[in-house]
């Protein structure tokens, strides 16, 4: 285990949050797929309504992983916690740092007295899905259901058609 800290992610981050992201995306096999900008997050996360949240962990002053997620209301249970992005680059990667990033959205839950913290895995993240097996979390194939997007584009297509 390596020394590291935990903290709430500030505006100034923005940059090793996108950095992160790609990083991520990468790693997902998706290199071009991250589309937003330092701008973009900027105002989504740090102005008068934020949309999003991240925990941060520092090695050395170095920001090396985020915990990324949002508040979501489910009609079935009521306040739900979204992990969008948990990652740690690749140099720190086996030494409880995505632990202690796990730990820290799991304790934010608790405190907001959440119902259900949910988020999704690819299907080939062998130890990611261990990894959280192994906290007892459930992960559910649910082959009747879809991911349903639209992009930009494709909602300016349809909604001008």
């Amino acid at each position: 285990m390596i020394n590291h800290k935990i903290r709430k992610a500030i505006k100034e981050d923005v940059k090793d949050i996108l950095r992160l992201l790609i990083e991520l995306a990468i790693f997902e096999k998706e290199p071009d797929a991250v589309k937003i900008t330092e701008e973009e997050l900027i105002n989504d996360g740090f102005g008068d309504r934020p949309r999003f949240e991240c925990f941060l962990a520092e090695v050395e002053n170095e920001i090396v992983g985020l915990a990324f997620f949002t508040e979501r209301y489910s009609t079935w249970v009521g306040d739900t916690l979204h992990l969008e992005d948990l990652i740690v680059t690749q140099k720190y990667r086996g030494q409880g740092i995505g632990l202690s990033l796990y730990k820290s959205f799991l304790n934010e839950a608790k405190n907001r007295g959440v119902n259900r913290v949910e988020w999704s895995v690819l299907d080939w993240n062998k130890s990611a899905i261990d990894f959280y097996k192994n906290s007892g979390a459930e992960i559910e194939s649910l082959n009747a259901w879809k991911i349903v997007r639209m992009d930009k584009e494709s909602i300016n297509q349809f909604l001008n058609t």
